[in-house]
């Protein structure tokens, strides 16, 4: 699966990233997440850092100077970036809500080696059509491997020299969520087209050509719910087979001025394709002969039902109740994990400030105190005192409120850093707390709301917010 080598520290689903933040642990208990600790190098915070203008002729998005200008990444090569603290938790929360949605229709997540040989490209014919996107290089006895963009071959090869799938376990919904590799001739806006990126890819095997369907239909509505829950606005689309090959297709985009695919999409139906997909060219929809409109999108997700391509080039198999064998009918399905994190970011966020999909920001709450030195001083003590309030009495919030520190500055360039980076939820205490009866001011990121809260009114405020661990259906 195509969409959009850092040495793998272990074999496991997703090279170098560990998932063990979100679960609770004890030994942690009582300690603050402080902000002055985050590691980000030539950090914003600071003060005269110069700010990194684009080369000329170089293509930039929102997303990229956003994601820079944070601290989110940093460019090492072209196409290639460090991820850097926050962009790695935002990373962990969309792959569990991926890891959600495809376990909930079947999905058993695999990992596939990221060297594949080329003698399984060269039997399915695509090591010489894909051509220079591929890395290609040889090991110390000479054979070829290319580090993969897509993994249909492996897969494949797989299933075929395991003696095939038992019709009890079909449909048979395989997955991984690792980096792919890809040799873009000019990478260019960040996170959205780099030559080494995160991806989601599923490969299912039917027994069935109408079982193939109904699975492909499965797929494509836990798509649909995923970005629906991110609340992003997204358009499915017909779409060309390609490389990759099949008999049907269909690619999931946000629609945004800085995409790269122009797609026609019916305003009187729901039809809608992409450019490259229709022949004609009066304009009109080919199901209800309606007005298409022209617009441009991102590529976030890609689907493809492939029937027996490649099941029939290493012969993979499944097995009926009467144990009658038949080639398998395929599926793949691709979601760009860092592109659907950038993607986001370029549609939600302003030119200013970064508005993240409120389920994966890397923090839900930025509690902010007042200025050491100020008249407000005492006010510090009443910010801890809630920061550890809060995470007793709020269980799923104990690992996303980080506590900004940095007490030399003002509460007015510490609030608009925090919008800058896009907190859900910003909290402050400073001259209101200090009154008879203390009050904070909380502040919504994405509404502009703001309003005065107790201690107590903070804490019932932040039960009702939703996080990766505590999702709100």
């Amino acid at each position: 699966m195509v969409m959009g080598l850092l040495r793998p520290c272990i074999r496991v689903s997703l090279p170098c990233i560990k998932f063990s933040r979100f679960h609770h642990d004890d030994s942690s208990k009582g300690k603050r997440r402080l902000l002055s600790l985050v590691y980000q190098p030539h950090s914003l915070w600071e003060e005269n850092i110069p700010v990194v203008e684009p080369k000329p002729n170089e293509l930039t998005s929102r997303s990229q100077k956003l994601m820079t200008k944070a601290g989110l990444i940093r460019s090492f090569s072209p196409g290639c970036f460090h991820y850097l603290p926050y962009t790695v938790r935002a990373m962990e929360k969309l792959i569990l809500l991926i890891d959600k949605e495809m376990q909930k229709i079947g999905g058993q997540k695999i990992d596939m080696p990221s060297l594949c040989s080329a003698k399984l490209w060269r039997q399915s014919e695509r090591w010489d059509l894909v051509g220079k996107e591929l890395f290609r290089l040889l090991d110390r006895h000479s054979q070829e491997y290319c580090l993969g963009p897509t993994h249909e071959e492996l897969v494949t090869h797989l299933v075929a020299t395991d003696g095939g799938v038992n019709y009890k376990q079909l449909p048979l919904l395989l997955y991984q969520i690792t980096r792919k590799f890809r040799d873009e001739q000019r990478p260019c806006f960040g996170l959205l087209r780099s030559r080494e990126f995160y991806m989601k890819d599923m490969y299912t095997f039917d027994i069935s050509e109408q079982a193939a369907h109904e699975t492909y239909n499965n797929v494509c509505e836990a798509y649909s719910k995923l970005f629906t829950r991110l609340g992003l606005n997204f358009v499915k689309v017909q779409a060309d087979t390609g490389s990759i090959g099949g008999k049907m297709s269909h690619e999931f985009h946000l629609p945004a001025s800085v995409g790269e695919d122009r797609l026609m999409v019916c305003g009187s139906c729901e039809f809608a394709a992409n450019v490259e997909t229709l022949k004609q060219e009066d304009g009109h929809c080919p199901v209800c002969r309606g007005q298409l409109k022209e617009t441009k999108g991102i590529e976030i997700g890609h689907t493809f039902y492939l029937g027996t391509k490649y099941s029939r080039v290493f012969n993979a198999t499944c097995y009926n109740i009467q144990k009658k064998q038949s080639l398998a009918e395929m599926g793949c399905f691709g979601i760009g994990v860092s592109r659907l994190l950038a993607a986001s970011i370029d549609v939600l966020s302003t030119e200013d400030e970064i508005h993240w999909p409120k389920l994966i920001a890397p923090y839900q709450v930025c509690l902010i105190a007042a200025k050491r030195g100020s008249k407000e001083e005492a006010a510090i003590s009443l910010a801890e005192q809630l920061y550890d309030d809060v995470t007793n009495a709020v269980y799923h919030l104990q690992d996303e409120i980080i506590f900004d520190d940095r007490s030399y500055l003002t509460i007015g360039k510490r609030v608009k850093e925090a919008h800058m980076m896009g907190y859900p939820y910003v909290i402050v205490s400073g001259k209101k707390a200090l009154e008879s009866s203390p009050l904070f001011e909380v502040r919504s990121h994405n509404t502009g709301e703001m309003q005065f809260l107790s201690k107590e009114g903070v804490i019932e405020f932040l039960k009702k917010v939703c996080t990766v661990q505590n999702l709100c259906d």
